[in-house]
């Protein structure tokens, strides 16, 4: 008879001391019997356990423990639905690009494929989302797996992602040969930093300094880049926007930022550099219908970023500072090409957009149901908020009020998968890994409940975050395009639920918060009492930028109505 019992020299220990050599300290995870030896030697080798509601939930807070830490995300799911449960979050880790190990645990390897409990082939489910996915079934093979699996997930040669690995209970109680337990496999290891050919340094410098209208677009490849990127910037005189993957990298009051001109500027340009940014939905493709004779200079460390959609006229294929570096010195006294007064005036029209906003978000008007307009809820949150805050914004039509009305050094958002409900489990990963920054979720109702039981797993483990629910009672994106397309709404409407009353239940501070004067004093108390919970009631009738720009009925060609008229036109000949 087979013992339960896992020793110390044991495969389950053996992952539990490499992951602790690899500097993770703290894994998020869901507990099962299929991962019980290396749940139990993650405690014996004091990485914190944070226990979670739901296998999607423990993806997302590794998934935000990776962006806000720039390290390694771990989540530790137990087998069958387990997995399946986990699926969503490595979807969203799969789209971002976020370095995520998942583990998970089979039946052993005797009751394989007879009907076991909980037996699934998981990995042929998780390999499409995933940079690596393997059932570990040797020993002797657990410990170079694990370094290829963390290989991948940081990108150490490719493009970062989750990577997946699982094993049979049978093979984490069995004790590995201490011959293969080589002292290199725990030592960590940095991504190589990729330098650029030169050849292409040199003809992105020639399309920089010639450009009369520089556009700078900055992607989560870039993160890491802030120096160099400033330094193009100012150097060139070029205008820049941030799409939400690297905000904070470059600071809103830099004469350079013009994101409040977004449409303008991307018509206008006539040299657009993407840094490790993909042309996706988000910037039209980068269509010649949007984007008209621009000419592009790609530069990016993995192919994903570097060729998607639009091949650039230069193609800089090395590490995104190594790049900007390079460049800037091939430059060297080269006088730039850039229209300053172009510059100059998007910058003072995005200025005047950006004044003119926040004038509004604290004056905007109540609905015919008496409720606020979400963006009073902002503005009273944008004035209380710290300049070094991380804010997660999370929702459909509550997101694309956040993400303009909300200003901070380092955001987390659904990102372009668009999956809503991360902002609980983010907000308490990122407060556990930076408690002594204000970690703030905005969401919007019908997100935070995709994930609302993750505020006992706040409250057990005391993280230090404020969750705002916009309680509007709907689906208000949908609601507004049922009734405008369909003339009808159907099944998109919600109660205007009591989320305090929830929150006090499992040990939160919580405040239902009614009227725009209450805000003030309410979220100070939040924010003294944390974890706390502000249940704000706003108004379902005010309509966002997405729900006016046609986001929800999904055009044919492009994400947005008017981007979608302008392909068309361009397609069939006419002017784009």
């Amino acid at each position: 008879m087979s013992s339960p019992h896992v020793s110390p020299q044991s495969s389950a220990a053996l992952i539990a001391r490499f992951l602790k050599a690899r500097g993770v300290d703290r894994v998020f995870a869901l507990c099962g019997g299929h991962i019980m030896p290396i749940w139990m030697q993650l405690d014996a080798q004091g990485i914190q356990i944070v226990d979670v509601r739901d296998e999607r939930a423990a993806v997302y807070m590794a998934h935000a423990h990776a962006d806000v830490t720039g390290g390694l995300g771990v989540a530790l799911v137990t087998a069958g639905p387990g997995v399946t449960n986990a699926m969503t979050g490595i979807a969203n880790a799969h789209v971002a690009r976020a370095p995520v190990l998942i583990l998970s645990g089979t039946p052993p390897r005797a009751q394989e494929n007879r009907g076991a409990l909980q037996d699934m082939a998981h990995v042929e489910f998780v390999r499409p989302l995933t940079r690596y996915a393997r059932t570990v079934r040797e020993a002797d093979l657990v410990l170079q797996e694990l370094d290829e699996a963390v290989a991948r997930a940081q990108g150490h040669g490719g493009e970062p992602g989750p990577a997946y690995l699982d094993f049979p209970v049978d093979t984490l109680r069995a004790e590995p040969s201490l011959a293969v337990q080589l002292p290199e496999l725990f030592q960590p290891r940095r991504k190589a930093r990729l330098l650029p050919d030169p050849r292409s340094v040199a003809e992105a410098v020639d399309l920089l300094w010639s450009a009369k209208r520089p556009l700078v677009i900055s992607g989560r490849g870039a993160r890491g880049a802030s120096r160099p990127l400033i330094e193009l910037l100012d150097r060139l005189g070029a205008v820049y926007l941030d799409t939400g993957e690297s905000r904070g990298l470059v600071p809103e009051s830099h004469p350079s930022v013009v994101a409040a001109m977004r449409g303008s500027v991307m018509s206008e340009a006539d040299v657009v550099v993407t840094l490790g940014r993909k042309l996706d939905f988000q910037l039209a493709y980068g269509s010649p219908a949007v984007f008209g004779d621009a000419r592009f200079v790609r530069i990016a460390d993995c192919a994903s970023e570097l060729r998607d959609n639009r091949r650039g006229a230069a193609e800089v294929f090395a590490s995104v500072d190594a790049a900007l570096d390079a460049i800037l010195s091939h430059a060297g006294d080269r006088v730039p090409a850039c229209d300053a007064d172009w510059a100059t005036g998007l910058r003072a029209k995005h200025a005047a957009r950006a004044d003119k906003l926040l004038t509004s978000m604290t004056q905007a008007p109540s609905g015919s149901d008496g409720l606020m307009h979400p963006n009073r809820l902002l503005a009273a949150l944008r004035e209380a908020l710290p300049q070094d805050a991380i804010v997660v914004a999370d929702g459909g039509d509550f997101l694309s009020f956040a993400r303009v009305g909300l200003s901070a050094s380092t955001y987390l958002d659904p990102g372009s998968l668009g999956c809503i409900g991360i902002g609980t489990p983010f907000g308490i990963a990122a407060s556990l890994a930076c408690p002594d920054r204000t970690v703030v979720v905005a969401t919007g109702d019908g997100a935070y409940g995709f994930n609302a039981m993750e505020i006992d797993t706040a409250a057990r483990h005391k993280a230090p975050v404020l969750i705002v629910v916009a309680n509007n009672g709907s689906w208000a994106i949908e609601v507004r395009d049922q009734q405008e397309t369909h003339g009808k709404v159907v099944g998109t409407r919600l109660q205007f639920a009591d989320h305090a009353g929830m929150a006090k239940a499992f040990g939160l501070h919580a405040e239902r918060v009614e009227k725009p004067e209450e805000l003030p004093a309410a979220i100070a108390r939040a924010m003294a009492n944390r974890p706390a919970l502000l249940d704000v009631l706003v108004t379902p009738e005010a309509a966002s930028s997405d729900a006016k720009s046609g986001l929800a009925w999904v055009p044919d060609l492009q994400a947005l109505g008017a981007w979608d008229e302008a392909e068309t036109q361009w397609r069939c000949g006419g002017q784009g």
